[in-house]
């Protein structure tokens, strides 16, 4: 029987859960998180002594991503990821299909080197603006804008860096970098091969085999310019075409070739600097914060630029949002509904390791589908850290939990914010996608995916085990 307060901290996070998808008049994302969480404060279901817990456990993580997304700030302010585009094009050379795995590379090297929500915002203009350049059709668009954003979201599963959610779940359950990557790389990567593959056989038909004569004309004139960055141009005079590749020279040069190079030097240390500290239980939030202001002012220092691009567009409320959003997890936990979740799988999740992992990834799915991954994957931390779970169960049970959230949540666009933010930078470009045409192709290749990827963490735990 629903106590007064289980039925408000149900009431409080379905409201709040409502709010974050629906985002009338696109208000900020942590607003409703922040508003659920004071009202569970001062309803008493969750206490001062809640709130601190909380905000150790999130600081660090939003510290992380916020300093991460600076750097891609940084790189982004140097026209890189716009010259990406063209050279994306370039070394197609006419082919669709080339095209199709050149963009599934783009999304998941930049999720990898940055994060998933960053990876959206950074990748989906370009692929906008490569299908533009090209002048496909809508239909021929699709496959790419689609696959492409599936792929940037689900690739933050194989390190645990490149997701604020898996941050806060490394955190809790006290798991390292290292062994996350040990365990989660070769299950995650078996299912993002097959939904790559599925999604290009699934658009088999609406991928064009070659790209328009138009199109490879301006490639094959962008190829000659591309190799040539580092020389000075030949004429003083930009051509006269109004084609977007027609400036491909002009934006090859206005790249800073040297530092970039600085740059990536100093963004692949600190990666790889995470790793090793986390190994030894050194918080990484500090790593990531000192790599982030190590780039902005080697930029201040070469290039004479400041700081005020980096200040407007960091996400400075992913703060506000873990922390609110977890509180509201909170709420319910405070009132027994994690208890309730526990009583019903904690003895077939005990059976066996293979049960374990199905059941916790299959729910994280069930949940993330309902609810969105944020609160999906705290949610489903909280309820086997109080499982009593041996050790080994435990921490597989949270990779399931990962597989769950961040690949089973692509089934519905409200799966995942960043699938949100997808749709409306599609909706801001003109581009018109209904949440039926996303469904069609997600209900039928994600469910497999996911099925992979935990069959695949099941033999590859048993494997390396």
């Amino acid at each position: 029987m629903m106590t007064t307060e289980s039925t408000l901290a149900l009431a409080i996070f379905l409201a709040t859960v409502l709010f974050l998808l629906w985002r009338p008049k696109e208000i900020n994302e942590a607003i409703p998180p922040a508003i659920g969480a004071t009202l569970l404060y001062c309803l008493g279901i969750v206490s001062f002594t809640d709130m601190r817990y909380v905000f150790d456990t999130v600081t660090g993580a939003s510290i992380t991503i916020i300093s991460t997304m600076a750097m891609s700030i940084v790189l982004e302010s140097m026209g890189f990821f716009r010259w990406v585009a063209f050279n994306l094009v370039a070394k197609s050379e006419g082919s669709g299909t080339r095209l199709y795995w050149n963009v599934i590379l783009l999304c998941f090297l930049t999720t990898m080197f940055f994060n998933n929500d960053g990876s959206i915002v950074i990748t989906t203009p370009i692929i906008i603006e490569i299908v533009n350049i090209l002048e496909l059709t809508p239909r021929q668009q699709f496959p790419y804008l689609l696959s492409g954003a599936i792929i940037a979201t689900a690739s933050s599963a194989p390190i645990g860096v490149s997701n604020l959610a898996n941050l806060i779940a490394l955190k809790i359950v006290g798991v390292d970098l290292i062994t996350h990557t040990k365990y989660m790389f070769v299950p995650s990567m078996m299912g993002l091969i097959t939904i790559s593959i599925l999604f290009f056989l699934y658009f088999r038909k609406d991928i064009p085999l070659r790209i328009p004569a138009f199109s490879r004309v301006c490639m094959l004139l962008y190829r000659r310019n591309i190799h040539n960055y580092d020389r000075p141009p030949k004429h003083d005079h930009p051509p006269k075409h109004d084609h977007p590749l027609a400036n491909s020279k002009k934006q090859a040069h206005s790249i800073n070739w040297v530092m970039f190079r600085v740059y990536m030097t100093v963004i692949i240390v600190v990666r790889v600097c995470l790793f090793i500290f986390s190994y030894y239980g050194i918080p990484i939030e500090g790593v990531a914060a000192l790599g982030a202001l190590i780039v902005i002012l080697i930029r201040w220092c070469s290039q004479g630029t400041g700081i005020s691009d980096v200040l407007k567009k960091t996400p400075w409320h992913v703060f506000i949002f873990a922390f609110g959003m977890y509180l509201v997890v909170y709420g319910l936990h405070n009132a027994k509904f994690t208890d309730l979740i526990i009583q019903w799988i904690k003895e077939p999740v005990s059976a066996n390791l293979g049960n374990a992992i199905l059941i916790i990834g299959i729910l994280v799915t069930v949940m993330a589908s309902l609810f969105n991954n944020h609160p999906s994957i705290m949610l489903g931390t909280i309820i086997i850290t109080n499982m009593g779970l041996a050790q080994n169960y435990f921490q597989i049970a949270y990779l399931a939990i990962i597989l769950g959230s961040d690949v089973g949540s692509l089934i519905l666009p409200s799966g995942t914010l960043a699938s949100l933010i997808w749709m409306f930078i599609l909706k801001n470009n003109g581009i018109a996608v209904t949440w039926k045409q996303y469904i069609k192709a997600t209900i039928l290749i994600i469910p497999i995916g996911l099925l992979v990827s935990l069959l695949s963490l099941y033999w590859w735990t048993l494997l390396i085990s």
